[in-house]
């Protein structure tokens, strides 16, 4: 996260806890927690930059629309915002996420029946295999949890919110993206022709973190660079 205040770019960490926002580890309790941070710590006035990828340009799309009042400008890698289940990926996960997701709850239930004083008394590699193999389960299940919604609640794409900050975003589409066909970014080019919406013609990949981050990230500092220049 990123705000923007005096000409000068500062990072906002949002790796805390969530408040109790109802479902937090749900689509809509994510967005909510997100919020809420906005509200409590940084100022109303702070115009700020948002830079989502995947599923993070859905929530900050509907950030916008719940605060219509936030000074921001937005960057969305690879935007999933709309019809996931759809997609090529969408259809191969959606039944995984959806109904297989359920067993990878047995054995956080299965390790928190052990009583504590058997926990303790493990050797301390075990122990930490424990710990390890204990929150990498449950992690995995509240990650597929909020897969699950998104496929279930990114339906159609929220074009009255776009319309109405189409200049305050950028939009950049994969070319080989199967969270979202090169026919999603014809079908916002050709319903918003001004909107700065680009499709990738350097081969990057839907999860560019892998290989490609400096590139990505180097782009998009030009583009937050040009947009500064313009203010």
């Amino acid at each position: 996260w990123l705000a923007l205040k005096d000409d000068h770019y500062c990072f906002i960490s949002l790796t805390l806890f969530p408040k109790e926002t109802g479902d937090v580890f749900g689509l809509q309790g994510q967005i909510e927690h997100k919020l809420a941070f906005l509200r409590e710590h940084v100022p109303r006035d702070t115009r700020l930059v948002l830079i989502g990828h995947s599923i993070g340009c859905y929530i900050i799309l509907d950030m916008m629309k719940r605060e219509p009042r936030l000074q921001v400008r937005s960057v969305l890698l690879f935007p999933t915002i709309e019809r996931m289940a759809a997609t090529p990926q969408g259809r191969l996960m959606t039944p995984v996420l959806c109904r297989l997701r359920y067993a990878t709850y047995l054995p956080v239930f299965l390790l928190s029946l052990l009583p504590l004083g058997l926990k303790t008394s493990i050797v301390k590699f075990y122990l930490l295999l424990f710990v390890f193999f204990f929150t990498c389960a449950l992690s995995s299940a509240n990650a597929m949890y909020m897969g699950s919604q998104e496929m279930v609640q990114v339906l159609e794409r929220d074009s009255c919110t776009i319309g109405q900050n189409l200049d305050k975003l950028v939009f950049y589409y994969g070319a080989t993206d199967h969270w979202c066909p090169v026919q999603y970014y014809q079908d916002i080019k050709r319903d918003f022709p001004d909107g700065n919406i680009q499709l990738c013609s350097r081969g990057f990949r839907h999860a560019f973190v892998l290989d490609s981050g400096r590139e990505v990230a180097a782009m998009a500092a030009k583009w937050l660079r040009d947009d500064l220049q313009g203010l």
